[in-house]
């Protein structure tokens, strides 16, 4: 509340109410341009929750830093007298005549004046440049570009409601400006808080001009638009906002729409909320957007993963030269004689390495019981793609069950984290009861056995029940691991009094990275 009172504030007097607007304009005009436009859908997104009144005091105060006041068009204007003005036109128009009249006129006629049809020869046009595939049917009007850049990434922020104050934008702008209200001028909290819509809604898109009559954008064309007008990082993000923030499902489950899209976690979620709708063709292109980005996850995390049961450095030397084991110190003491002082260089005649102990994984299982609710669909996700990573580690046994009100063994399919999650069903009641009895009919040994279950805790079943099976889980000497989130981000939304009941009995509850859940099981195992 403090910082909308500093930005929107009446006046710019106080130096300490001042402080923070005159930061923000300071970073925003500094910003390099690909960073400003990775910044620009978050501070639209951001800026548009205040109504447009307030928008428009944000756009009197960039003004006034700038030492003007009123309207932006009058960095336009000249303060020079008109009559003088006029008197200069009227001299420059002399001359030209009278250079006409012999034979020096300049080959272009006068800004202000029509070509003269009679003598082409003498006029040289610039042909107009032909539409490009990529370009939009039609395009928002645009006015003539600022002169202070400032001003213009300011109305992309700020929006329609600040153009009274900003000026206009020119042609590209303009149509970055389209695409971002587009998708941010749907927000359902606008009406409350007195914002009005520029252009039509609904999950199809609003009016691409700025007219009455233009045509309709429709999820291709935005697509198309984003892709051609942003780059990499941005498109991104805007296409996680439409999927995830507003709903357009059209962005994964039209074939024209998947085919053009960035794979990303976010796409990935959306897939398998909606996959249930999907025809034949689309499941097809929706499992080549799967592929993707399950590959970049496991090349991130299967590294990580496998690097926490490595065992720890012994004291005595390895002969086998692994980089993760290269001994920095020892290679530099015992090759010291071979330095180059004129050339400043070490030769290493004979590197040096570490030897590690040897994790014991015997006879160990790893059971992840995780809810297939749709909120927890970033957890099913990650789950399946860590249990790919823990598959086949020495003396480590591992198995996926996925449950809502009723429990699949996935474990068959674990080494496919591809084919696993085309199979996985999001929605649905959620029975972790029954998840937990399941899993423990899993153990051979539970003194020896890690069950990981995956759930935000808001049990549809039956909580004695579940109170129950994990009780005889730890007094059996299972390890029973609970976890809010298992992501990237671990930021867990959850059931806070049945997960701290579960903790009275003896269960450890959490959120966790893929990595730290590696790490979680390696120190269990190799004790």
């Amino acid at each position: 509340m403090l910082a909308r009172e500093q930005l929107t504030g009446p006046t710019l007097d106080p130096a300490g109410d001042a402080s923070l607007f005159d930061a923000l304009d300071g970073i925003v005009t500094r910003l390099p341009a690909a960073d400003f436009l990775h910044g620009l859908p978050a501070l639209r997104q951001a800026f548009g929750y205040f109504p447009p009144r307030e928008r428009e005091r944000i756009a009197q105060r960039l003004l006034a830093r700038r030492g003007r006041t009123g309207s932006a068009r009058g960095l336009l204007r000249t303060s020079a007298d008109p009559a003088l003005l006029a008197r200069a036109a009227g001299l420059e128009l002399a001359v030209t005549d009278l250079l006409s009249a012999y034979g020096l006129a300049p080959a272009a006629p006068a800004p202000d004046r029509a070509p003269d049809a009679a003598t082409p020869a003498l006029v040289t046009a610039t042909p107009a440049p032909e539409p490009t595939a990529a370009a939009p049917a039609t395009r928002p009007p645009a006015t003539a570009a600022l002169p202070d850049e400032g001003l213009e990434r300011w109305r992309l922020i700020l929006g329609a409601a600040a153009e009274r104050c900003t000026g206009g934008l020119g042609q590209l702008a303009a149509e970055r400006d389209a695409a971002l209200e587009w998708l941010y001028g749907r927000d359902p909290e606008a009406n409350r808080r007195g914002v009005r819509r520029t252009g039509g809604g609904g999950s199809h898109g609003n009016a691409r001009g700025g007219g009455s009559e233009a045509s309709r954008v429709t999820p291709v064309d935005w697509l198309e638009d984003v892709h051609r007008l942003f780059p990499k990082e941005t498109v991104e993000r805007l296409e996680r906002d439409a999927v995830e923030r507003y709903g357009i499902d059209e962005i994964v489950t039209d074939p024209e729409v998947l085919s053009r899209v960035e794979p990303s976690p976010a796409l990935l979620r959306a897939v398998l909320r909606t996959k249930h709708l999907m025809n034949p063709e689309l499941l097809s292109l929706a499992r080549k957007l799967v592929e993707a980005v399950v590959r970049d996850l496991l090349a991130r995390l299967r590294p990580e993963v496998r690097r926490a049961f490595t065992g720890a450095r012994a004291p005595g030397r390895s002969l086998v030269p692994l980089a993760r084991n290269f001994d920095f110190r020892s290679t530099v003491r015992a090759n010291l004689a071979h330095y180059q002082p004129e050339r400043r260089r070490l030769l290493i005649e004979r590197p040096y390495f570490h030897s590690r102990t040897r994790r014991s994984l015997e006879r160990w299982q790893l059971v992840l019981l995780v809810d297939q609710s749709g909120s927890m669909v970033g957890s099913v996700i990650h789950s399946a793609v860590t249990a790919a990573c823990l598959w086949n580690l020495p003396g480590l046994r591992t198995h996926l069950v996925a449950f809502d009100t009723s429990v699949v063994d996935l474990t068959e399919d674990v080494a496919d984290p591809v084919e696993l999650l085309m199979r996985v069903q999001l929605g649905g009641g959620t029975d972790i009861a029954r998840a937990v009895d399941y899993g423990a009919g899993l153990l051979d040994n539970p003194r020896r056995s890690i069950v990981v279950l995956v759930t935000d805790f808001y049990e549809g079943g039956d909580t004695g029940r579940l109170l129950h099976g994990v009780r005889k889980l730890v007094e059996q000497g299972s390890t029973v691991l609970g976890l809010a989130a298992l992501d990237e981000e671990a930021n867990p939304v959850y059931d806070r009094e049945l997960a701290s009941r579960l903790v009275g009995l003896g269960a450890h509850v959490g959120a966790m990275t893929p990595g730290e859940l590696a790490a979680f099981v390696a120190e269990k195992v190799g004790r």
